[in-house]
């Protein structure tokens, strides 16, 4: 017996099998999506569920015939038995679907967040389901047919396959048209072509031709307000604060049991807004889109990458803009100002560690930056926050209050209750970092001062089995889409702008989104300009000022 010889088979028959392997094999949260939009297991659905993985065998039979030549049909296989190995393990471990947000978000983490999403069973799965197979592929001896009588046959099952998928659509239709029109989730599950599609959204909108970014509200200036305070009116200073993957429902604020919020709860003056929901489910989504002049409904990524944004229009209304960061950047909205990168560890820094530092780091020498400058002043703190999967790295030992804390980023390894607890205390430590922030601004005595936090996402945390975020908005749940938000004023700020506290403080329980916090803003700082919308604006009910 011959150890080394190679199996050999037609080339026709190894890529009908191979077909049947791509979709029995990475597919698994698609046909539990399958199973469940089609009324669930019972007998009669059985020829339904034939039929459909038949329909796709035929069609993704069909496509790789079109491949099926000497030099090309094992690297195609090889590549998409990898790559789906790694796709479909990420889609089951997290309950995730492929789309062109998730490509771009995939692309613009960095390798640190990266690296937090490595594990052994990923190693294993891409083992067992993409490096296996393609070792197989590559040892078997594919026998091909001459050139001429090869095209004809594969013609012929190219045509037969698409056929027979045809033939069975219609047979099936009645009961796959409502489920597929009711439960569009199901186009981002199935793999390999969910990755295609994701990847030539993604790769269509960032290879589309460069175009001049437009100006937007040239026209900005400080309106009425500031005219009346005269020309030796103190400086103004707000502070933005950009949170990362906090969910509204762990907030204590916003009736949590855990007490997640202690030291805002002490806060005098905190508006706490209850009922946010955010523009998208993935920072390289929320960020460009929060602060750009689109609602979440006219918003994409071209148009807000075309375009100038809430930071353009402060700096043209006269405020000097500061972006400090301890994300992964700010996805093009600070590249027309000034730009600190706070998220590389650096020695001796007390809250930096040797692999990222902490958000307390976007505090330091706030106080310095306040003194030193010159003009009304917008400064943004893009938090690192409560990203996943290691929320246990998200924050200094002393804040691990909540136990027992899930400290792997395997999370299949962690009890819900430890992965919640270890989320908890993220938001405990974006409790004090915003504290913090809070008192610094009480301590610039000499200028009126004002902070707005909101987050860009939430996360989920293993709701309908579902980790971590970046969902197909259309299907994300609600704990990816709820965020938290809260104001602090000054006095002075609340008297100099006119703003009623207490009518704020009936707002809170109000229905708001990403979408206000643009017109919001420009309310907030009695910004007069064209692109402003009071109708958007949170304080305009609120404020007697024009």
């Amino acid at each position: 017996m011959n150890l080394k010889a190679q199996p050999r088979i037609n080339a026709p028959l190894f890529t009908l099998l191979a077909s049947a392997f791509l979709v029995l094999a990475y597919n698994v949260n698609f046909w539990r999506a399958f199973v469940q939009a089609t009324g669930g297991i019972k007998l009669s659905n059985l020829p339904v569920y034939a039929g459909s993985f038949l329909v796709l065998v035929c069609v993704f039979n069909a496509f790789l015939t079109i491949v099926s030549f000497r030099p090309l049909i094992k690297p195609v296989l090889i590549f998409l038995f990898l790559a789906t190995s790694a796709l479909s393990y990420f889609m089951s471990q997290y309950g995730i679907g492929i789309d062109a947000s998730m490509v771009q978000n995939v692309v613009e983490t960095d390798v640190r967040e990266a690296g937090e999403l490595f594990s052994w069973k990923m190693l294993l799965t891409i083992s067992l389901l993409g490096i296996l197979p393609s070792l197989l592929v590559w040892r078997t001896d594919l026998r091909f047919a001459s050139i001429g009588k090869g095209l004809l046959i594969k013609c012929g099952i190219f045509c037969l396959s698409l056929l027979a998928a045809g033939a069975l659509l219609l047979l099936l239709f009645k009961t796959l048209a409502p489920a597929v029109r009711e439960h569009r989730e199901l186009r981002f599950l199935l793999t390999p072509t969910n990755m295609f599609q994701a990847t030539h959204g993604y790769l269509k909108r960032k290879l589309a031709a460069p175009t001049v970014v437009a100006p937007l509200g040239r026209d900005a200036k400080k309106g009425t307000l500031w005219s009346a305070a005269g020309v030796n009116a103190r400086r103004t200073v707000t502070v933005i604060v950009m949170g990362e993957t906090a969910r509204a429902m762990n907030f204590s604020l916003n009736g949590y049991a855990r007490e997640t919020n202690p030291q805002l709860a002490r806060q005098t003056g905190l508006v706490n807004f209850q009922d946010v929901s955010s523009c998208g489910t993935a920072t390289a989504i929320s960020v460009p889109c929060v602060f750009s002049a689109f609602g979440r409904e006219d918003y994409s990524a071209d148009k807000a990458r075309n375009q100038e944004g809430l930071l353009d229009v402060l700096k043209h209304a006269g405020f000097d803009v500061l972006w400090r960061d301890n994300n992964s950047g700010c996805k093009g909205v600070c590249d027309r100002v000034r730009y600190e990168d706070l998220s590389q560890p650096v020695a001796g820094d007390p809250f930096c560690n040797d692999e990222e530092c902490y958000d307390e780091r976007l505090l330091q020498n706030l106080p310095q930056i306040i003194r030193d400058a010159k003009k009304d002043l917008v400064i943004v703190l893009h938090q690192k926050g409560s990203h996943g999967p290691a929320y246990w790295k998200r924050y200094p030992k002393e804040f691990a209050q909540f136990t027992p804390i899930c400290q792997t980023n395997e999370l299949e390894q962690c009890s819900r209750e430890s992965i919640m607890a270890a989320y908890d205390n993220t938001i405990l430590y974006t409790d004090h970092v915003l504290n913090k922030a809070i008192e610094v601004l009480k301590a610039a005595s000499a200028v009126d001062t004002s902070l707005l936090y909101f987050s860009d996402h939430g996360e989920s945390l293993g709701e309908k089995n579902m980790y971590l975020h970046g969902a197909p908005y259309i299907i994300s749940p609600i704990e990816q889409r709820h965020v938290p938000m809260m104001l602090w004023l000054s006095d002075s700020f609340r008297s100099r702008f006119h703003i009623d506290g207490a009518c704020l403080a009936a707002r809170g329980r109000q229905e708001f989104s990403h979408d206000n916090v643009f017109h919001s803003t420009l309310g907030m700082l009695n910004v007069s300009t064209a692109v402003y919308n009071p109708k958007l604006d949170l304080f305009h009910a609120c404020s007697s000022g024009t």
